[in-house]
């Protein structure tokens, strides 16, 4: 399994907006597809402008899809101008 964490830091006046995006495209990546098995939210406890993402696909080649697809790149593009940094990182789930 291929597991990709990220990491972000949102503008503090976009907060909401982006958990609202980011919480929908949890949805559409879990329902269209069917090689991300786990696509969890996590805001850190003392910043509320700090996101991690948990992710497990199949392989690689599922979550280079997943950056295809046209739910990721409208969320991108909606999200990316109040974000002020992103960390993606992969990991291998023994």
């Amino acid at each position: 399994m291929f597991v990709v964490t990220v990491v972000f830091e949102i503008e503090r006046d976009a907060v909401d907006h982006f958990m609202k995006r980011i919480r929908q495209q949890a949805d559409d990546t879990l329902a269209l597809e069917p090689k991300c098995h786990r696509f969890n939210i996590c805001i850190d406890t003392k910043r509320s402008d700090r996101i991690l993402l948990y992710e497990i696909y199949d392989d690689a080649a599922a979550f280079a899809s997943h950056l295809d697809s046209d739910h990721f790149k409208s969320f991108d593009a909606e999200t990316s101008p109040n974000v002020r940094s992103k960390k993606v990182e992969s990991w291998s789930l023994t």
